[in-house]
């Protein structure tokens, strides 16, 4: 289906197309002819005629400044909204009372002051204001430093800058020089800025901080890999304007937040844009790369720039959310990644999560429309939302995974975090779809042989219960759910849920009759190959005796929800006494189990009860991740550096791996990196049978001090999410010891 194209095709009155290119300028050409102005500067008679002769952006200078120190890239990098230091050389000493220079700072090609893509700054002469502010700072012999400021709102991306001298009759302009091209991000420490952000931690841990971990496993087993964001590798920030030009976003929207974060989440998947990545759900990655696999989001982006918008195979949530990560935090957006546990995805745009049993109260793959994620991971940007009440400025939810279309494209956000918490669903983008996830009610149906459904149970508690991002200077996860939602069953949430009914959202209405016995269900956590004890507690509210009859389901998942094999069906009756509490463990052997589970492990069970005397049912879900066995990292030091990490001396990374599984592993592949100071490395095993042990070792020379962090992950078919990281300091050498 073709769709209209702004950057193709002239839009309404223009007579040119939107420039939508970060990278084709124009050269503006070098004279022009020039009228002057009754407040032209006057006639300077003999004065030396005026030229420039350099163009200085002190650069290092600047990026301290500006916190884009760390940004590998040999151009100056600045923050909007915050003044920059630029010297121009003269033939002479410049005269603001007689001599008149135009600084122009242009994006893209057809520059014009009305779209922001033409910024021009006036010394002397006619010293007219435009929206990037200058003054000149001082002089000394013939350079003149000026400060320039870009505008709260300016766009973002890499700024051609000319400097013109003005005469009576001829604008005389230096060349282009791409050592004077400079970028602009945006500024979370300017308070003018909508992302601005009043404190140090957290613009250290959601702007610069280029490492994190991302929080896996199942809502009672917090599981989490490590992850390099890398937004500060060379080329990354050129890959990320590629991405937005290859998306065709026009120039003038890339300053405006809601526009970027909308497009960029688009653009991360591959569903209807060719974007970034291909999502891949299945068990086969031969074409690709496991998701499971990647170490950071640094190699995608830049494979994707480097074959001209091929998308990179492949991805799933967590990869998605990863790569979106960099790629705001790269442009200056405060941004953090987090992990809904027991997420919904609900297709019907409702807050009703469909799962549908069969006659024997055995799950009905069949019937299967909507699921519940073990989890699911989106980003969130800070922001302030001039489009909506005060109130709603804050966090924002971005989700780049495709699941639902919006607006045409699979998209999703920036949604008011504090909308969703409150049932706000009318304000834009994507509030109900957002909203289901963390709220949905799990309606239990059952199917007879004609396809006729009846209710069983419903569950408002099971979907959303943890909301976990990482913390400031910390790996572990904290716990966010309280700024989605409020706890359930109380006023607020009563009061929220009645809003976002009254808002279009719908809910299943419980019969008025509801079973007197209760059921709990509860799966131990184990290691890959053990046994697995599962307890049902049951509850009889009744006076009188209870018989059920209960149909036990295991299967093997996908961590989407969606069954991959289901490997155990058990059935028998309960009988509880009045008023009695009881226990019933049931055992599964690794037999039972270990020859369906292939590469990620999540296993889950559905307990039917069906209480005889009344014959109304109940219904319960546990889930289980089967740990893995770890991978150990460690870094050997020289032996003149005595026991610590420093610049320049050599040091030695080992990758342990010792296969536990009760399987060998075949076609293994072990990644290793480390953000600034150890490139990606990739090595391949054709086998490491069961019990046996390998050992990869690496040499590296750090050249830059701080806290790093070393990362690793293996991969192959039979094993997925086998990760581990280490923390390291590097500390400043001495003279004596660099010599």
């Amino acid at each position: 289906m073709s769709r209209f194209d702004p950057c193709r095709q002239s839009v309404g009155r223009m007579n040119s197309p939107i420039p939508c290119s970060n990278t084709v300028f124009s050269e503006l050409p070098e004279t022009e002819a020039y009228k002057p102005s009754p407040r032209a500067p006057p006639a300077t008679g003999g004065v030396v005629n005026l030229s420039v002769t350099a163009v200085n952006m002190y650069a290092s200078m600047n990026k301290v400044a500006h916190h884009t120190e760390r940004y590998d890239n040999s151009n100056l990098i600045v923050r909007r909204a915050q003044e920059f230091t630029m010297g121009i050389v003269f033939n002479r000493p410049f005269n603001p009372q007689n001599d008149w220079v135009n600084i122009e700072f242009v994006i893209g090609n057809n520059p014009n002051k009305t779209q922001g893509t033409m910024n021009v700054v006036t010394l002397g002469g006619d010293n007219e204001t435009d929206s990037w502010a200058g003054q000149i700072l001082e002089t000394r012999g013939t350079e003149t430093r000026v400060g320039i400021t870009p505008p709260s709102d300016s766009i973002i991306g890499l700024f051609n800058t000319y400097v013109t001298v003005i005469t009576s009759s001829r604008k005389i302009r230096t060349k282009r020089n791409p050592k004077t091209d400079f970028y602009v991000l945006y500024n979370p420490w300017a308070p003018s800025d909508p992302v601005y952000v009043d404190s140090d931690s957290e613009r250290a841990e959601y702007v610069l901080n280029d490492t994190g971990v991302i929080f896996n496993g199942t809502l009672n087993n917090i599981t989490n890999r490590p992850w390099n964001y890398g937004q500060f590798k060379r080329g990354v920030l050129d890959a990320c304007l590629f991405v937005l030009d290859f998306g065709k976003m026009p120039l003038q929207y890339r300053g405006d937040v809601l526009s970027l974060c909308r497009k960029a989440s688009a653009m991360i998947n591959s569903q209807d844009d060719n974007g970034v990545l291909m999502g891949n759900w299945s068990d086969d990655y031969s074409l690709g790369t496991a998701p499971s696999a990647w170490t950071g989001s640094a190699e995608i982006l830049l494979q994707y720039a480097a074959k001209g918008g091929v998308p990179v195979k492949y991805a799933q949530c967590w990869v998605f959310a990863g790569t979106l990560n960099t790629f705001l935090r790269c442009f200056g957006l405060p941004t953090r990644l987090v992990t809904n546990y027991c997420s919904a995805h609900d297709s019907m745009g409702n807050i009703v999560t469909e799962i549908v049993l069969d006659e024997d109260g055995q799950l009905d793959t069949r019937e299967a429309t909507d699921s519940v994620w073990n989890y699911h991971c989106w980003n969130e940007v800070f922001t302030k939302r001039a489009d909506l009440p005060a109130v709603y400025s804050g966090w924002q939810a971005v989700d780049a995974t495709p699941q639902e279309t919006s607006d045409g494209y699979y998209r999703c956000g920036p949604t008011s975090v504090r909308a969703i918490k409150e049932g706000q669903l009318s304000y834009q983008f994507d509030g109900r779809f957002l909203f289901a996830e963390v709220n949905s009610d799990v309606i239990f149906y059952k199917s007879d042989v004609y396809g006729n459904k009846t209710y069983v149970s419903r569950n408002t508690s099971y979907v959303g219960q943890l909301i976990v991002t990482k913390m400031l200077d910390s790996n572990k996860p904290m716990d966010i759910t309280s700024i989605y939602k409020y706890p359930e069953g109380n006023p607020e949430d009563k009061r929220t849920m009645k809003t976002a009914e009254s808002q279009g959202m719908t809910r299943y209405k419980t019969p008025v009759q509801t079973p007197d016995v209760q059921m709990a269900l509860k799966a131990s956590q184990i290691n890959n190959s053990s046994d697995i004890s599962l307890t049902l507690d049951f509850k009889n509210l009744s006076n009188e005796m209870r018989t059920i009859n209960i149909n036990l389901t295991g299967k093997v998942d996908y961590y989407t929800g969606v069954t991959r094999s289901i490997f155990k069906i058990a059935t028998k009756d309960v009988t509880l006494q009045p008023r009695q509490f009881m226990q019933d463990v049931h055992t599964v052997t690794a037999k039972e189990y270990m020859a369906f589970v292939v590469g990620e492990p999540f296993l889950s069970f559905i307990a039917h009860g069906l209480i005889k005397n009344t014959n109304l049912s109940i219904t319960e879900m546990a889930v289980l991740y089967l740990n893995t066995p770890p991978l150990n990292i460690q870094v050997i030091l020289s032996s003149k550096v005595s026991g610590i990490t420093k610049v320049g001396s050599d040091m030695y990374v080992t990758v342990n791996f010792t296969n536990t599984f009760s399987y060998d592993l075949n076609n293994v592949s072990i990644r290793l990196e480390g953000s600034g100071f150890l490139p990606y490395k990739k090595k391949e095993y054709s086998q490491i049978t069961r019990g046996s042990t390998v050992k990869w070792i690496e040499t590296f020379t750090p050249q830059i001090a701080g806290s790093k962090t070393l990362i690793a992950c293996l991969d192959c078919a039979a094993a997925r999410n086998v990760c581990g990281h280490l923390d390291i300091n590097i500390e400043e050498s001495t003279n004596d010891e660099l010599s």
